[in-house]
């Protein structure tokens, strides 16, 4: 196996994702995007990653990684998105990469009737709401392949909030990218992190007070009134708040 690139392939690849399988098995363990010589550089890495031990695994088995370009002549960008693409397909689980890539929450799988409502939903007019709403937006850890729960305790806390106001609101509306992904109905809020939580945040970090709530997922018909919708108009530009409030009675 090479170990480098002529300049002239270098020249000809431009930028270029690569992906790294187990010679055994054909299963692939690392995605990831470069140019020049990147993608030979993970075999000298000395780090304790779990992609270096992958390799370290394989060349005591005295084989060698396979390594393949799945595409080239490619510009920055449209490479970031390729390989946060290669690896949304595989699945993060499935290898040894520690991030999604580039906006795998914009960008990333996603079902078909999903990508089209956040395109062209449709919008939520202040006219028709009738409940007392608190929008949270979950932008900074969403993804489109979360399971219930995860989009659950992604939405539920723990936010900087006046509880005087939480406790007066009829549903929470988890919102990504000004979409409405699901409507909580909240039981009880609570002093973050007292309830049980995959979180191990430090709370003495902390420089104020915040909530999460337990709850569960509302009735089909609010769902329905709510979910898919846009409420991007909600939010005001450059508003940095993840918490909105709507007071619909």
């Amino acid at each position: 196996m090479i170990d480098k690139f002529s300049s002239q392939t270098i020249k000809e690849l431009e930028y270029y994702v690569y992906v790294y399988s187990d010679p055994d098995t054909m299963k692939p363990f690392y995605v990831g995007k470069g140019k020049g010589n990147r993608v030979f550089q993970h075999l000298w890495d000395d780090s304790e990653s779990e992609k270096v031990q992958k390799i370290k695994e394989i060349t005591a088995r005295k084989k060698e990684p396979l390594i393949e370009i799945l595409a080239h002549g490619l510009d920055e960008e449209t490479a970031l998105k390729v390989e946060a693409a290669v690896i949304d397909l595989i699945g993060i689980n499935n290898l040894t990469n520690q991030k999604r890539g580039y906006e795998y929450g914009t960008y990333g799988k996603i079902e078909v009737s999903a990508l089209e409502a956040r395109y062209s939903g449709e919008e939520l007019s202040p006219d028709d709401i009738k409940h007392n709403l608190m929008l949270i937006r979950i932008n900074r850890v969403y993804r489109n392949d979360m399971t219930p729960y995860e989009l659950y305790e992604g939405t539920r806390g723990y936010w900087k909030l006046s509880l005087d106001s939480a406790e007066k609101v009829d549903y929470v509306l988890s919102v990504y990218d000004g979409m409405v992904m699901e409507v909580y109905k909240p039981v009880q809020w609570f002093e973050g992190l007292s309830t049980f939580t995959n979180k191990d945040d430090d709370k003495s970090t902390w420089t104020q007070q915040r909530y999460e709530f337990v709850g569960r997922i509302a009735d089909p018909k609010v769902r329905k009134k709510y979910v898919g919708k846009s409420v991007a108009e909600f939010f005001q530009k450059g508003d940095q708040n993840p918490i909105r409030y709507i007071w619909g009675k």
